[in-house]
Formats: structure tokens, C-alpha cells, sequence
């Protein structure tokens, strides 16, 4: 499995302050990054798989409309995590 449970512990640690801050915005979006990363490497082995290219497409709508709100409510932490994730925009 890609993603345990001691994974999702390091993403919220890492980008929502602690472990515990399951709901902080950069941490949702870190964490939907990190799956977007692991079904983009899925589907390059299985194009024909549209299940997960349709997951996928939702995890990435989900992703920008949290960097959306990010935009409104603090322009300068979104652009430090689009700079420490790698996402373009």
C-alpha cells in the first residue's frame, strides 16, 4: 500500500504543523498532491484503467479548488507550498 499510515502522519507534519492537524488546508493539499503523484505513475503503466484516470480527475479539481481558497486567504503561504510541492499554476 503507497500510502500508510506513518506516510499521511509525515505529510501532515511536514505541511499542517502536526501530525494531528488532519484538516489545515496545506495539508490537504500536500496529501492530494502526493496521491495525484501516485495515479499519475499508475496510469502510465495502465492507460486503459478510466476508473482511476477519472479518480484522478477529481482529486485534481478537489486540489485546485483548495489552492483557490488558498489564494484568497493567504497568497504568500500558497505560493510557498506550490514552490515546495512542484505544482504549476
Amino acid at each position: 500500500m503507497y500510502l500508510t499510515k506513518e506516510v499521511k502522519s509525515e505529510i501532515f507534519k511536514k505541511h499542517g504543523g502536526k501530525a494531528e492537524n488532519t484538516g489545515s488546508t496545506e495539508g490537504q493539499i500536500a496529501l492530494f498532491t502526493h496521491r495525484i503523484n501516485h495515479l499519475t505513475g499508475h496510469l502510465k503503466n495502465n492507460k486503459k484503467d478510466f476508473n482511476t484516470e477519472r479518480s484522478l480527475v477529481r482529486l485534481v479539481g478537489k486540489r485546485r479548488s483548495l489552492l483557490d481558497y488558498m489564494i484568497k486567504k493567504d497568497i504568500v503561504k500558497y505560493r510557498k507550498l506550490i514552490k515546495e510541492l512542484g505544482i504549476r499554476k
